[in-house]
C-alpha cells in the first residue's frame, strides 16, 4: 500500500510517501518538503497573513500533484500549530479544500505530543523502557512522557523557534527576558511529567533537535537512520554562546543548518537547553521519526 502523509508544519511543508507493509517498518518512496514559514508569516493578531495563504495553497496542490504522480491511494493531510492558533483557520482551511480538494485536519497540541511519542516508541521498542520525549517545531514544543505506545502525560507549549523568533527576538526583546520567561514556561509543566519518575531513555526528534546535535558534531543525515546520533547538556551550552555573538550568515556555514532556518538556531537552542536542564538531562538521543510516521503509524494501526 503506498500512502503519503502531508505535514503542514509551522516552519516547512513536507509529504512523505511511503510503501507500508504488514509487519514492517513503512519505506520511504518520495518525499517534498518546502520552507512555509507560517509561524513567521502572522499577523498582529496571529491570523495567517494572505501571502502566507499563497504559499499554503501553493505548495499543498503541488503535494497533492507530486502524490497522485507517485501512486499514493491515500493522502493523509494535516496541519500544526501556526494554522492550529490562527484566527482565521476555519476560512483558511476552506480555501484550502475549495483550491486544492485536499482536507487538513487541524491536530490539537496534545495529538501532535501523542503521536510523536508513539512514533518514538516504535522506533526504539519495548525495551526502551519509559521514554522522555521532546520535540521542539516552529510554532510549539511538545513532551511526552510513559512506558506504554500512548503516553501518560502530553503537554504542547507555543515555544516553537518560529514564535520565539518573531514575537520575541525579531522585536528586539532581551536575550535574557525570553530566556527567563521559556524557562518559566517549561518549568511549570516539568513537576508534573516527572511526577511518576524520570525516563530510561531521554530522546528527542524533529528538525531543530537533528540540527543542534549536528552543529554538536552528531553524524551527518547521509550516513542513514540507523546511526545513533546524540546531543549533550556541555555541547549544547558552548552552542548558545556561540549562536548569541554569531551573524545569521555565519550561523548557515555551520553544519546541519539551512539558509532558511539559520537565524531560528538560537531560539531553538535555548529552548533545548531550558528544557535539558530543567529536566534533568545529561543527554537525550535524537530519533529520525517523528509526527509524520506517528500519524501514519496510527492510520494503519486502525485498518
Amino acid at each position: 500500500m503506498r500512502i503519503g502523509v502531508l505535514d503542514i508544519g509551522s516552519n516547512t511543508g513536507h509529504l512523505l510517501i511511503v510503501d507500508a507493509f504488514r509487519g514492517g517498518p513503512p519505506v520511504p518512496a518520495h518525499s517534498y518538503s518546502e520552507p512555509l514559514r507560517l509561524a513567521e508569516n502572522l499577523a498582529q493578531d496571529g491570523a495567517m497573513t494572505d501571502a502566507g495563504i499563497e504559499r499554503l495553497v501553493k505548495y499543498v496542490a503541488e503535494a497533492r500533484s507530486q502524490a497522485e504522480d507517485k501512486g499514493a491511494e491515500r493522502v493523509i493531510a494535516f496541519a500544526t500549530s501556526a494554522v492550529r492558533d490562527s484566527p482565521n483557520a476555519d476560512s483558511v482551511l476552506r480555501l484550502v479544500r475549495d483550491q486544492t480538494g485536499m482536507d487538513l485536519r487541524v491536530l490539537p497540541g496534545e495529538d501532535e505530543a501523542r503521536l510523536t511519542f508513539l512514533a518514538v516508541r516504535r522506533w526504539f521498542g519495548w525495551s526502551a523502557g519509559r521514554i522522555g520525549m521532546f520535540d521542539i517545531g516552529g510554532g510549539s514544543l511538545e513532551l511526552a512522557v510513559g512506558a506504554d505506545e500512548s503516553p501518560e502525560a502530553a503537554v504542547s507549549l507555543p515555544l516553537g523557534v518560529g514564535r520565539l523568533t518573531r514575537e520575541r527576538f525579531d522585536r528586539g526583546e532581551a536575550f535574557a527576558d525570553v530566556r527567563r520567561d521559556v524557562r518559566r514556561e517549561i518549568g511549570a509543566v516539568a513537576g508534573p511529567l516527572l511526577r511518576n519518575g524520570g525516563f530510561d531513555r531521554a530522546v528527542a526528534t524533529s528538525k531543530t533537535f537533528r540540527s543542534l546535535a549536528r552543529m554538536c558534531g552528531a553524524a551527518p543525515r547521509a550516513e542513514g537512520p540507523y546511526v545513533r546520533r546524540e546531543l549533550r547538556f556541555g555541547d549544547l551550552q558552548q552552542l548558545v554562546g556561540q549562536l548569541r555573538v554569531s551573524t545569521n550568515d555565519q550561523i548557515a556555514e555551520l553544519p546541519g543548518v539551512s539558509a532558511t532556518r539559520a537565524h531560528q538556531m538560537l531560539a531553538g537552542a535555548l529552548v533545548a537547553e531550558a528544557t535539558m536542564d530543567l529536566f534533568g538531562l545529561e543527554l537525550l538521543e535524537v530519533c529520525p521519526w517523528a509526527l509524520r510516521e506517528g500519524v501514519l503509524i496510527e492510520y494503519l494501526d486502525h485498518l
